[in-house]
């Protein structure tokens, strides 16, 4: 492994739709040689970066460290250039691991089968050694291995990250459909939210959108409360440049005056926000209501001249609902939004683009995002005041 400040190339892994804020965001942390990719975006750094990337960024799911590149045509092949590698600079005999693969060829189909040969290759290397060899642990690993196969080429590289960093630390409690972190943060981003204005999700759930909003606008790293990264248990962690990373961080958290509500309908959930509201210790900012969307004023809780009033809304999509009380739901959501939220604007994502058209309103905006594998439309509609009920724009 690289020494002191040397510089080596990282990817950073993401969601669909969120790879240009991804670029922006390692631009704006000090990345050199960034390029998008399809899902991710590579980079070039030191050792401190990578640990800033990990703590800091908000739309990346991983940060990978390359270590080989090869190409195979065949399992064993695979096999023989993990086994090229010498482990022992990267873990050791009693340690655990666990192999992660991705493929895009037309050689491999069976990604589990390539990751069991990899692992094999690593284990006999170590029996061969030492008479021993570390074991698998797939949930908490001393060393995460990622495997990418395009064609025939294989990248090895190092999980800097551990557990995907979507995996926040601060959501002990989740509803039955939460979203998650990453794609919260990329909406908020996606939006265009000014972190001044009030900002309003009036179907929460377990408050994720709420939380991330309150991080960005106060500037709270996303993995502040992760217990672990993955690269704090590599041969070559540096404890004292780790302090020094995240003490900076922590230096440059701010305590803004904000206005982030969250309606919810169901009392559980609603206690679930509430807590992890809560763990994240943004309870100064943010507000959660158990009320129903339809029934909530938001002007008996929004000051109107702080500046333009954004929602942003995660409503089902239909895989518990029959059609006709989807329809009616989403008819509903676009009823209130005439009635009640005049001058603001409302992003909507959703994966029911039937169900979407019940809504009744333009949108002026459309992207195209994944909520886990569902391929969903985030779209923007704006409310004018006055008389102008809908500001008629053609459809993207």
């Amino acid at each position: 492994m690289e020494l002191g400040n040397e510089n080596y190339l990282m990817t950073a892994k993401t969601q669909y739709g969120l790879e240009d804020l991804l670029v922006e965001e390692l631009k704006k942390l000090g990345a050199g040689s960034v390029e998008k990719h399809n899902r991710a975006v590579s980079f070039v750094g030191d050792k401190g970066f990578m640990y800033k990337a990990n703590l800091c960024l908000r739309t990346a799911l991983r940060i990978l460290k390359p270590i080989k590149t090869f190409n195979i045509v065949n399992e064993e092949g695979l096999y023989r250039e993990i086994g090229k590698i010498n482990w022992e600079d990267y873990m050791k005999v009693d340690d655990t691991l666990a192999i992660d693969c991705a493929l895009n060829s037309d050689f491999f189909t069976h990604s589990q089968f390539m990751a069991q040969k990899a692992k094999d290759a690593i284990v006999d290397q170590f029996r061969d050694r030492h008479g021993k060899r570390p074991s698998v642990d797939l949930e908490s690993p001393t060393l995460r291995i990622n495997l990418h196969i395009f064609k025939n080429a294989c990248t090895v590289s190092l999980d800097s990250s551990g557990e995907s960093l979507h995996k926040r630390g601060y959501r002990n409690q989740t509803n039955i459909a939460p979203i998650n972190e990453v794609l919260a943060a990329g909406m908020i981003m996606l939006s265009g939210w000014d972190k001044r204005s009030p900002l309003i999700d009036p179907m929460c759930g377990s408050g994720t959108l709420l939380i991330e909003a309150a991080m960005i606008a106060n500037n709270i790293p996303a993995g502040y409360f992760r217990k672990r990264f993955g690269f704090e248990a590599w041969n070559d962690f540096d404890s004292a440049l780790w302090d020094t990373i995240f003490n900076a961080a922590i230096d440059k958290i701010s305590e803004e005056s904000l206005q982030i509500t969250g309606v919810e309908l169901l009392a559980e959930t609603a206690e679930m926000a509430k807590q992890n509201v809560l763990n994240a210790k943004v309870e100064d900012t943010v507000q959660v209501f158990n009320t129903s969307f339809m029934d909530f004023e938001p002007w008996e809780h929004i000051k109107k001249t702080v500046g333009k009033p954004i929602l942003i809304m995660n409503p089902p999509y239909g895989e518990r609902l029959e059609s006709d009380d989807l329809q009616a739901l989403y008819k509903s959501i676009g009823d209130t939004l005439k009635k009640k939220y005049a001058g603001c604007e409302a992003w909507i994502i959703t994966s029911n683009i039937d169900a979407m058209k019940s809504i009744g309103l333009h949108h002026t905006r459309k992207i195209s995002l994944y909520n886990g594998p569902l391929e969903c439309k985030f779209l923007k509609f704006s409310m004018y005041e006055g008389t102008k009920k809908i500001h008629k724009i053609k459809n993207d």
